[in-house]
């Protein structure tokens, strides 16, 4: 048992209380995942720049792993424009025109990565949404939407790298949250890493966010690629998928994970449950729904 939430703004806003809005949702389904808690918030691009996070534990050689990771990044030809250290993270944006995926398997080789992205930052820890907050300060954190997560652990250690989200490895920009589990996970896996993949956990989430990146890759909409996954994937699974420009759903034939929606004029939202919604519009009743078994739908901001 996970809880999941999304926001997006449909209109032209350019950004919004994202952090502080997620936070709350989260904070209403929080007893569905006490273990870790994650969140994939997108700003602003600016071109030709890559945004990379990277765990660095508590280990007391932190400074040694950011040495190793600024020598990397400058042998790949990246520039590097603005860093710092937050948390346990490592925060760098770079100047890079080169290929994403080489950029993120060699870093990946060299540092834990967290996420690569022109707008996508993810951040996530064990704990809290309230406990990540404080480590992070995601409430400051003013952008255009984003995915939460609150994971309860059944398959994995509590450990801040097998927390959610978790971005499509090699594809920038691609985030997935998700409740459930994927059973024909390990023969979906060697079929992408027959062409080259890498994952960098056994966790199937990660699965999802590379099987999506792959779809557009190859000139799919998000909206072809969520409604291929309903047949592709076996499984119970209700997740949530984020791009630079959209957010969208999908939903198992069984219906066995549960989704609420709402949206109006301006935003749409979705989580686990109603009391995250409600979280967002206290005192106010709200016109919700539950999207029906095998359906998948995407908004986008530029609508």
């Amino acid at each position: 048992m996970c809880g999941i939430a999304g926001i997006m703004y449909k209109g032209n806003e350019d950004i919004f209380d994202t952090g502080e809005a997620l936070i709350r949702m989260l904070d209403g389904c929080q007893h569905r995942g006490p273990d870790s808690t994650g969140f994939a918030l997108y700003g602003e691009a600016n071109p030709g720049e890559l945004k990379l996070r990277f765990f660095l534990g508590t280990a007391s050689d932190s400074e040694t792993v950011i040495g190793t990771i600024r020598q990397r990044l400058l042998a790949l030809k990246a520039v590097i424009l603005d860093e710092s250290e937050i948390g346990d993270n490592y925060r760098v944006t770079v100047r890079y025109v080169g290929d994403v995926q080489k950029l993120a398997y060699e870093m990946e080789h060299t540092a834990k990565v967290i996420s690569i992205g022109t707008s996508l930052e993810i951040v996530k820890d064990v704990g809290s949404a309230h406990e990540v907050d404080d480590r992070y300060a995601v409430h400051n954190y003013r952008g255009t939407h984003g995915l939460g997560h609150v994971r309860l652990a059944t398959e994995s250690d509590v450990k801040p790298e097998a927390s959610h989200p978790f971005w499509a490895t090699g594809f920038a920009d691609v985030a997935i949250v998700h409740n459930g589990q994927i059973t024909n996970y390990w023969k979906m896996r060697r079929r992408l890493e027959q062409r080259g993949f890498e994952f960098t956990t056994d966790n199937d989430s990660e699965l999802i966010a590379v099987y999506l990146a792959d779809k557009l890759a190859q000139g799919s909409d998000l909206n072809t690629a969520l409604e291929a996954s309903i047949d592709d994937l076996d499984g119970t699974f209700s997740f949530l998928v984020s791009t630079e420009d959209q957010i969208g759903y999908a939903k198992d034939r069984l219906a066995a994970k549960p989704m609420i929606l709402y949206q109006d004029d301006d935003l749409v939202a979705v989580a686990s449950e109603e009391v995250s919604l409600n979280r967002l519009f206290p005192g106010r009743s709200l016109n919700t729904r539950e999207p029906a078994p095998g359906t998948y739908a995407t908004w986008s901001r530029l609508t």
